[in-house]
């Protein structure tokens, strides 16, 4: 059986180091497998991990949580009015793949409902906006298509550039034509909230922080707020292909109001709202404050 390692021995680790490796060690008791990164957003130190050697060669399709990676991007290019509303049927089928919408009925939804509500329809048609080598360019910037420097002998992310409107749709869902890992995709939401931080007055940050803290407190990822902390963040789930079983993700910002820290959750077999569970574990027993009732 593969060793689970939880936390890294960097030497003078602050304080609160400890502590998230001890919730990492808690949140593991109930999910073995799971692939947790914890990040600090201001150093990029890693201040805890679960099977962090898996966390950075294990490549899987990233489910929903490029949309918000994407949907930074196009925003803050002026490609994408966030204000367009799209209506979703809740029923979707790309290349002959099933991708119908898991979320309640709801009338047609702006880039805030859509994120918060991990609308499949929605992001189709964004996918279906992108022009030729945009989806790369999009996501070069944030890490995601290359090595960390964390970890020794890590994986590199793959990336097919989409040549069709459905392979876009395919890859901006998260599901065809992109794999990547987990300790990537962490150091890819570190960018993330980097952005937002500096640029909090821009309408890309304003909607994309809104979005994912809607979806972990009442929306699609809402199981990652039962540890108490708000937390800003998105679910994927995704499968490598019929017939294999999915796996889910997990990656969000905390505390929702000031992140300092990126929670990246992997389950090798499991949904998005799975790995939220477990986030919610590893959240309840950090440093962070819970929320005040």
């Amino acid at each position: 059986m593969a060793a689970v390692i939880v936390g890294v021995a960097w030497p003078c680790l602050p304080q609160s180091a400890s502590t998230w490796q001890s919730a990492a060690a808690q949140a593991v008791r109930s999910a073995p497998q799971a692939r947790i990164v914890v990040l600090d957003i201001a150093s990029g130190r890693v201040l805890a991990a679960s099977r962090l050697a898996d966390a950075s060669r294990t490549l899987a399709a990233p489910g929903s949580t490029l949309k918000p990676l994407v949907l930074y991007g196009l925003i803050s290019a002026g490609r994408w009015d966030a204000s367009r509303r799209i209506a979703c049927s809740r029923t979707l089928r790309i290349a002959g793949r099933s991708l119908s919408c898991s979320h309640p009925p709801a009338d047609p939804m702006d880039a805030r409902q859509a994120l918060a509500w991990s609308c499949n329809t929605y992001f189709a048609a964004v996918g279906a906006s992108l022009a030729p080598g945009e989806l790369r360019r999009l996501l070069a910037p944030s890490g995601l298509l290359g090595q960390t420097g964390i970890a020794t002998n890590e994986a590199v992310s793959e990336l097919r550039d989409p040549r069709t409107l459905d392979e876009a749709s395919l890859a901006v869902l998260g599901v065809d034509g992109i794999r990547v890992t987990p300790l990537e995709l962490a150091v890819a939401y570190r960018w993330l909230a980097m952005q937002l931080a500096a640029h909090p007055a821009s309408n890309a940050a304003q909607i994309v922080a809104a979005g994912m803290s809607d979806s972990a407190s009442f929306g699609i990822a809402a199981s990652a707020s039962l540890g108490g902390v708000a937390v800003a963040g998105k679910t994927g789930t995704a499968n490598m292909g019929p017939g294999t079983p999915s796996h889910g993700w997990f990656v969000g910002l905390a505390p929702a109001s000031r992140p300092t820290v990126v929670v990246a959750v992997y389950l090798p077999v499991g949904h998005g709202a799975n790995a939220a569970e477990v986030a919610a574990d590893l959240l309840e027993h950090s440093p962070l404050e819970q929320i005040r009732p």
